[in-house]
């Protein structure tokens, strides 16, 4: 069917009614109206807003207990206080590795056990580490 053909096709309103009335018992699918009498999907949704069983029913306005703005902000003040305590705890690391640092000046000890080798001998040695006199 060419497209000037098509343009001056006039459906009549029973037979939308009815094409309308198959998709709604799911009989047939938009995509195959549209398919077999080449329509646009537009057409066919317009048909369904005009002659659906919907068409008379009230809208139905649904209020959640918790909107998704209120969450959003919810999470947004626990992100931020959740990043104060990381702060803090990051000031209380700060000042015992200073601490720390003024106690090994103070005492000349090495309080910070730094180990670079292998472990002393007192560290749970094994037979074979022990040598045979």
């Amino acid at each position: 069917m060419t497209i000037q053909e098509r343009r001056f096709r006039r459906f009549s309103d029973s037979f939308k009614i009815q094409k309308v009335q198959e998709i709604e018992r799911g009989v047939t699918r938009v995509a195959d109206i549209c398919k077999e009498y080449e329509v646009t999907t537009a057409n066919i949704y317009r048909w369904i807003s005009k002659f659906g069983s919907m068409k008379n029913k009230p809208e139905r306005i649904i209020v959640e207990p918790q909107s998704d703005t209120k969450k959003i902000l919810e999470l947004k003040r626990k992100v931020a206080e959740l990043e104060q305590i990381i702060g803090q705890k990051q000031i209380l690391l700060e000042f015992k590795d200073k601490m720390i640092e003024i106690a090994e000046e103070t005492y000349k000890v090495d309080i910070k056990k730094k180990f670079t080798g292998k472990p002393s001998d007192t560290s749970g040695s094994s037979e074979k580490d022990i040598p045979s006199v």
